[in-house]
């Protein structure tokens, strides 16, 4: 049976104060990045470190989770904000996780915006490429994470950013990318799945584009599978075709081909309709 290697990312560190979200703990080891949210829309100080330290622990890369400030509506609410403003927002939370995966002895391997922010910027370039901007200006070794074949990952490709695009294996899938707004897409059944790769293929996602796969905090951990051949070092930026790297947080994992292709075997429905 044919395999692709990719990186199974993970959102986490969404707990805030005494509310907990999530299941961290047990889904740390079977990952190999980690999105840690910067208290935008999920995570305080104490949450981030503590995320921070757990991701090192078992190996796992970590990246920022920025999202909107939007703290009550978890970063899925559209709001009227800037291109100036969405780099600030990307500066402030990078910034500040990045402080506490230095002070680990660490370094930060990528960026991925969170929630509606992901899809404002699949619609509005000015968006897109203020992410773009914003990653190179933090870091030229920042590696942004954004969906395959995308409108967002090609603004972001002409800028020089280094790109890692992913997909979403338990997602349905249209022609115009990933049907988020519909509850139904979270928990599209195998054979939905099957016909959202036939209607990718004709349309602008290609089939099993995305070099990375991406799960979720909420999820069940008996729902992702752990990953193999962790010990290799090859990073996303290499398995995007946006340049070699070799981060030594970055890591390799070897998935069988299933559902979407090149996706993730027994993979169940995700939480909602909005997070990324």
């Amino acid at each position: 049976m044919a395999t692709k290697s990719i990186d199974l990312n993970c959102d986490m560190g969404e707990s805030y104060g005494r509310w907990t979200l999530g299941a961290d703990e047990e889904i740390m080891p079977r990952i190999t990045s980690a999105n840690v949210a910067c208290g935008f829309h999920g995570g305080d100080p104490h949450v981030m470190r503590k995320t921070v330290a757990l991701a090192l622990r078992h190996g796992v890369a970590i990246g920022s989770h920025p999202g909107l400030p939007d703290l009550m509506g978890f970063g899925r609410r559209v709001m009227d904000v800037t291109p100036q403003e969405v780099k600030d927002y990307l500066c402030y939370q990078t910034g500040a996780l990045r402080e506490f995966v230095r002070a680990a002895g660490s370094d930060l391997q990528h960026v991925k915006p969170h929630g509606i922010l992901y899809n404002m910027m699949e619609k509005d370039e000015a968006l897109a490429v203020a992410a773009g901007e914003a990653v190179l200006e933090s870091g030229p070794e920042l590696i942004l994470m954004t969906l395959a074949s995308g409108k967002y990952d090609a603004a972001c490709r002409k800028r020089g950013v280094r790109v890692a695009s992913e997909g979403f294996a338990d997602r349905a899938y249209n022609v115009d990318g990933i049907s988020r707004c519909r509850p139904s897409a979270a928990t599209a059944t195998r054979r939905a799945r099957r016909r959202s790769c036939g209607r990718c293929a004709k349309g602008s996602i290609r089939r099993g584009a995305g070099s990375g796969r991406c799960a979720s905090g909420f999820r069940r951990p008996d729902r992702i599978p752990a990953a193999k051949g962790r010990s290799s070092r090859r990073a996303h930026g290499e398995a995007s075709g946006g340049g070699s790297c070799d981060h030594a947080r970055a890591r390799r994992l070897r998935v069988v081909d299933a559902t979407l292709g090149h996706g993730v075997p027994g993979q169940g429905p995700e939480h909602g309709a909005t997070d990324a």
